[in-house]
Order: structure tokens, then sequence, then C-alpha cells
């Protein structure tokens, strides 16, 4: 007989089958019930233990937390939501519990402490959703690009360029840090070093990806990034997740409509394959939101807010004629904007939410932005003020990914990394792709920890990411 998923047997469980339950215990009720649960769903499978079937001495060991092996037959279940139960013949206990000290205990916990025990906090309701949408995420990300042609990339986690120009980075190196090697002018001696170079782990697979992409066609990425940023707020991580196409032959347009599509798709993916784990989540945030003052609760529910995403076209708008529609706009007149709003200053979430939220009522994408406060890679347009990048905003959260069409013009490009100070010999592998069949080419980032934030309601960076590491964290 095998082990089937409590998932299968709930769903399609006959009675009269004959059935072997792994899991844990969640509960165990009247010196009877037996609430277990294998991770395969929300739901537990209740076994009834006879009072004469089990001895006392086994029973004390059926203890929150434990894993348990159940021998049994399905029968109709008379209890409210399952079809079927176990009637149980057997229990054999797999791994005990202390009661006294396992401290995942049926009832209310925190999020912060669930943090400080993130080897068990995958075993709470709220976190085994997450995590399960988590996977359903990252296959249906794959599935996109898959099925669309596009080709898997691994790309460096060790590197020695900076995609950003933005100087955070945690350094990688060999070197003996209590007998540094030195030059003779007194400075480190990276020579000495196992790559004979400075080396950094990587802020993005972006730079690497445009090389592929300008031989293959169609190229994505999907793996660890890493900043040295030292924040802790509650949408920061030094390590994260990275989804990073990049298509030759495309420009900002057909940018614009991939990161559309693939937003929708995505989206439309969990809210299709993971409804069970959507429902639990979404009454824990409309549990959580009556708790916030009025000012600071959502417009819309967690599945509204996705649905609006996938049943939207996304506005497109110019930088310019954003800045125009906020110095305009109600909020802005009577000074409820926090941030300034000025053409050559960053959008803040507050005029991001304000866009999508109240004044088009669907996803927006702003493109042409200032080109002082984008990077270098970005194509200059041809008023020499702006680039063509582009940041798609969603409800709750305001940017959601920022991409861009990459600058293919060798001479174009050497100036702005002289403007941005990344001397050539930095990226003369990336420079020369620019003289050998050069093309038009674009690309998005997209944060994987961000996108799931907006389909699981999360509001913690750190509680969507298995084990976060931020600023003096690297346990577990």
């Amino acid at each position: 007989m095998q082990t089937e998923r409590i998932k299968d047997m709930l769903d399609g469980g006959k009675p009269g089958e004959k059935v072997i339950v792994k899991g844990w215990v969640r509960s165990f009720r009247n010196n009877q019930f037996i609430a277990i649960n294998d991770g395969s769903t929300m739901r537990n499978m209740q076994a009834v233990v006879g009072l004469d079937d089990v001895d006392e001495s086994l029973r004390k060991r059926i203890t929150v937390g434990a894993a348990v092996e159940v021998h049994g037959e399905l029968v109709e279940s008379p209890g409210h939501g399952q079809t079927v139960e176990v009637k149980v013949s057997e229990v054999i206990i797999l791994g005990d519990a202390d009661p006294e000290e396992y401290p995942i205990q049926p009832k209310k916990h925190s999020l912060e402490f669930l943090r400080e025990k993130a080897h068990l906090r995958f075993r709470t309701n709220t976190f085994a959703a997450v995590f399960r949408i988590r996977h359903a995420l990252s296959f249906a990300i794959h599935k996109y690009f898959n099925d669309r042609g596009f080709y898997y990339l691994h790309t460096p986690i060790i590197t020695g360029s900076d995609a950003e120009g933005a100087g955070e980075m945690f350094r990688v190196t060999t070197l003996d840090l209590h007998n540094v090697p030195k030059t003779d002018s007194g400075d480190v001696d990276v020579s000495k070093d196992f790559f004979g170079k400075e080396t950094n782990l990587t802020v993005s697979g972006q730079l690497e990806a445009e090389l592929a992409a300008l031989a293959l066609g169609k190229v994505y990425t999907f793996g660890p990034t890493f900043r040295a940023e030292n924040s802790n707020t509650s949408r920061h991580l030094a390590e994260f997740w990275m989804i990073e196409p990049e298509v030759a032959f495309a420009d900002i347009h057909d940018n614009m409509n991939l990161a559309e599509d693939f937003l929708q798709y995505t989206v439309r993916y969990i809210l299709e394959n993971c409804a069970e784990d959507l429902e639990f989540l979404a009454k824990r945030e409309a549990d959580a939101e009556k708790q916030k003052p009025q000012n600071e609760r959502h417009d819309m529910p967690l599945t509204d807010r996705m649905r609006f995403v996938v049943e939207n076209a996304f506005e497109r708008i110019t930088y310019t004629e954003a800045i125009d529609i906020l110095r305009n706009s109600k909020p802005y007149k009577k000074k409820k904007f926090q941030y300034p709003v000025e053409w050559g200053t960053d959008l803040q979430s507050e005029h991001e939410r304000y866009l999508v939220e109240k004044h088009f009522n669907k996803p927006v994408i702003i493109t042409d932005y200032p080109k002082g406060f984008k990077a270098f890679y970005m194509r200059l347009n041809e008023d020499g003020k702006t680039v063509a990048a582009m940041d798609v905003l969603f409800p709750g959260i305001g940017e959601i990914m920022g991409g861009s069409q990459r600058e293919e013009r060798l001479d174009v490009l050497k100036q702005k990394c002289a403007e941005f100070d990344i001397p050539d010999e930095h990226v003369w592998w990336y420079l020369e792709t620019r003289k050998y069949g050069t093309c038009p080419h674009s690309g998005f980032g997209l944060g994987f920890e961000r996108l799931m934030m907006f389909v699981t309601g999360m509001t913690n960076i750190r509680d969507v990411i298995p084990f976060p590491r931020t600023p003096k964290n690297a346990e577990f």
C-alpha cells in the first residue's frame, strides 16, 4: 500500500479504500480526533482513533508537531469541510515533539516571532500557503518563457562588473583577512586574490543576458542577486531573486508588450491554480486590515487587486505626462503628497499609486524618464534629456518592474559610461557587442519577491522568501 498525499485523498479518495497517511499532527482533540497535515494542502486529514485501538502511552505521544504514520480505511466524514476521514487501525510515531518545548502551537503567532523561528514557520498555515504559491509562481515564470521560445540562461553569481552602477556590492575574496597582501603603495593587492582581480556577488544578470540575447534572440535569467544595502525596511533584502528577460530586435514598445503579457499571465496562473491558498491569505489580510487605520487600508481585497491586473489593459504614459497629471491633481493642489512633484525628480510610491488607483484605475506603464536617475545602459532618446526606460505600476505597491530599451550605439554607450565613471576596461566585453552586429534590444528586471508580495498580500518582503538575508541577519 502506497502513501498518498493528503490533498489527493481529500480530493479523490473513496470510502472503503485502505490508506497510509504520513504527516505532522496539527491537533489531537478529545483523545480521539487527530488532524494531520503533510504540506500538500491547507486542509488537514482527520484520523479517528478508537478509544480501545491505541494504548495510553502511545496516545500521550500524539502531540502537536509530532510526525506520525497512520494506517486505516477511508470512511465518509460527518464533519464539516471534508468528505472523507480515516478510521484508524494503527498509529506509528515517527518523530516526537515535546509539547513543553515545541514553539509552533495551534494559536496565533506574530510574523516577527515566526521570523525568529524560520526553520519551523513552514509548518504554519500562513507560510505553507506562501511557499506553495512561491513554487507555483516560479513554475509559471519558467512555463511562460519556455512556451514562447525563450532560452533560460544561468548568469554568473560572482562577477567583476556592477550592472547598476550602485557600488553596493558584497566582496568575494579568499584573501586572509588577518594578513591582507598589500602593494608597494599600500593598497590591497587583488592580484593575489583567487580571481586575480576584485570580484563581487552580482546585483543583476542583465549585462550577461544581453550578450546571449544578441546570439540566441530571446533569453531570460531567474536567479539570486545581492545588494549590500544597509536597509532594514519591509521592502529590502540583501539576497533576493530576479527575473530578467532580454530580447534582440525589440524596442521599448515590444518591451512594454512583453511586460504586460508576462505579468497578466503569471498573476492569472496563481488565481487559477492556487485558489485554496489565496482564499486563506485573502481572509488573513482582511482580518489584518481591520486593525489598521482607515487611511492605511487597501482599497481592494487581495484577489480583487489581482483581477485588476489581469482584466485591465495597462495604461501607457510618458514621465512628462505623469508629472503633468500629478501637478494638476487634487492631492497635489491640497498639498496631500508627502514628496515633491517636479520634472527631473523620481516618482515616489504615493505618486505611482495615485496614478494607478485614482486617476486611471488600471495598471500603468510610465516611459521616457529623465536620464539623470536611470542606469547607464538605457537608450538615450532623441531629445537628449530622457531615456527609453519604463516602469510598471501596480495597485497597492506602486512600481513592480523596471526595464528599458538598451543603448545599442557604441559611441553613445561609451559616452554614458564616461558620465557614470565606468572605465571601458571594466565593461570591454559589453562594449564589443556594440561593435559586432549591434541591433536594437530590450529587457526588464522584476524582483521575484516583490511579485510574491503582490500575489500573497504579505506586507513584509522577509515573509515571502524562505530564509531572509538582511543587515545583521544571516541565520538559518
